[in-house]
């Protein structure tokens, strides 16, 4: 494979634009770019909860996650492009099932926190919220591939368990909302 990022630096985006996959010139403030944006941040939020001490399983699914998030942003960078495949949600579901088994039903919100891995991924849960509406303010302007709203979804749902799951593993509970 050739190498694909030889100049990091190009000062082609010196005057407020960039470029799209397809070559297309484009604001860095449009809402595509703020939607690959987002992604990179969930992206690189995913990466920071993988630094913690974490099970094989829970690993190997952030890693897909991670690769996934990749192909939402190839889709995203080249308008009518399609990388994720549907039965990308399916497997998320699949882990959030499993996870979600051991867990005792929520009769309450809970407050974002416990330990620092689910802290981690409840920051993560928020920004993957924020790319979901920012990728749904796009498909109101756009098309784009609807596998990755429902991706994003899941994915927040995911994300939440997972924190409840990284908790309960260190002996810490949810903590309940107090309703004033």
């Amino acid at each position: 494979m050739a190498n694909r990022l030889t100049h990091i630096y190009t000062k082609t985006g010196d005057q407020g634009e960039t470029s799209l996959g397809n070559g297309a010139r484009v604001q860095k403030n449009s809402v595509r770019i703020e939607c690959l944006g987002t992604i990179d941040e969930l992206n690189s939020i995913i990466g920071l909860i993988l630094t913690e001490p974490l099970s094989q399983e829970i690993q190997e699914t952030l890693l897909e996650v991670q690769h996934d998030l990749f192909n939402i942003g190839g889709e995203l960078s080249i308008p009518n492009h399609k990388l994720l495949d549907p039965n990308r949600v399916d497997y998320l579901e699949k882990q959030l099932d499993d996870l979600n088994q051991n867990l005792s039903p929520l009769k309450e919100f809970i407050l974002p926190g416990g330990v620092k891995s689910a802290a981690y991924t409840h920051v993560a849960r928020t920004v993957c919220r924020r790319a979901e509406r920012c990728c749904l303010s796009l498909k109101q302007l756009e098309e784009i591939n609807i596998t990755a709203l429902y991706y994003l979804n899941r994915l927040s749902d995911y994300l939440f368990v997972l924190a409840r799951a990284l908790n309960k593993e260190n002996n810490v509970p949810d903590t309940l909302w107090k309703r004033s």
